[in-house]
């Protein structure tokens, strides 16, 4: 096997960021192109080190002509290998990103589950988290939405997402493929603009790459990194300050339903920035979709509003109201 820098790079990150632990099974999101075979490639180079077993996921969205040919080289590529292999297809076309993407975690999820995988991997690069972050920004978001794309995340209990390859580029799984000459099966709606994600791809970066910054990918991608860690500190401040201004230890708030009340003299002595993650979090509990910043903002209002004050209903019909010194969700 030829050892380059890229198999030095995933194996010290791998290390060093405990995203896999020895002899563990780690199920593979491969669909055929060049970030997901890059990353097949270093895993099962990498295996002999860490005593992992692999196998293969892909999944068919059926919203290409050839997408049936897709999955059946992506078989061949796993057999090849001697990985198993699993395939998911849609029942009908997915023809919106978001549903896509909601199916294809479903999907992987299920089969873990199904065949005892501790690890869902998948080839998200430093490209990738550059273009969620410009994505995020545009569409507009606070910090949590410009680090969206992170090292691992929990998908379901006890399955982890991880994703490898955050460090590096689209440009360098390409070299690494061309070096290892790997049959890359390249999708056609990569090339479709209309999808915003590849208009940030094929025409934004491109433009900030020329004009602004040679190295804009990993400098956005450096950013979320810092962000990320950022936010995992704010969000852990802001459930402590929950948790006081609702009187109550943290293992039990997972359980609140309405009716709820938050102490406003708890909260009037935090930063700006805490009482709208705290109320973030509250609203989480609450609606059945992500809060808004209109909402965010008008609670966070009552925490210095005059007594009586009340929100207009939220979502699902939910008011809150100022009663001395609670905020009453009711």
């Amino acid at each position: 096997m030829v050892w380059t820098p890229l198999h030095a790079k995933i194996h010290r990150t791998i290390r060093s960021r405990h995203l896999f632990e020895r002899n563990q099974r780690l199920l593979v999101a491969v669909s055929g192109g060049q970030d997901s075979l890059c990353l097949i490639k270093l895993l099962l180079d990498l295996q002999p080190k860490w005593g992992w077993h692999l196998g293969i996921a892909h999944c068919d969205h059926r919203w290409r002509s050839d997408s049936e040919a897709n999955a059946k080289h992506v078989e061949n590529l796993a057999k090849t290998w001697g990985i198993s292999f699993y395939l998911e297809t849609a029942n009908k076309p997915i023809n919106s990103e978001a549903t896509a993407r909601d199916w294809r975690y479903q999907v992987l999820s299920a089969i873990a589950q199904a065949n005892n995988y501790q690890y869902i991997v998948t080839g998200h690069t430093a490209s990738d988290r550059a273009e969620t972050l410009l994505y995020n920004l545009i569409r507009g978001t606070g910090a949590d939405g410009l680090q969206a794309l992170t090292w691992q995340r929990p998908l379901t209990m006890g399955m982890m997402l991880v994703r490898p390859l955050l460090e590096i580029t689209r440009k360098q799984t390409e070299q690494f493929c061309e070096e290892f000459k790997l049959p890359i099966w390249e999708d056609s709606t990569n090339q479709d603009l209309q999808y915003a994600r590849n208009r940030i791809r094929q025409e934004l970066l491109p433009y900030l790459r020329d004009n602004f910054n040679p190295q804009v990918e990993s400098a956005l991608a450096q950013t979320a990194e810092l962000l990320q860690a950022e936010v995992e500190y704010l969000e852990k401040a802001a459930q402590e300050l929950r948790d006081g201004a609702l009187g109550m230890r943290h293992e039990e708030d997972s359980l609140t339903l309405l009716p709820l009340r938050l102490n406003r003299r708890v909260l009037q002595k935090a930063p700006l920035a805490l009482q709208r993650r705290v109320m973030r979090q509250v609203l989480q509990q609450i609606l059945t979709d992500a809060p808004s910043f209109e909402h965010i903002e008008k609670l966070t209002a009552l925490i210095i509003a005059p007594n009586r004050s009340q929100t207009d209903p939220f979502p699902g019909g939910a008011i809150a109201q100022v009663e001395g010194d609670w905020i009453c969700l009711k």
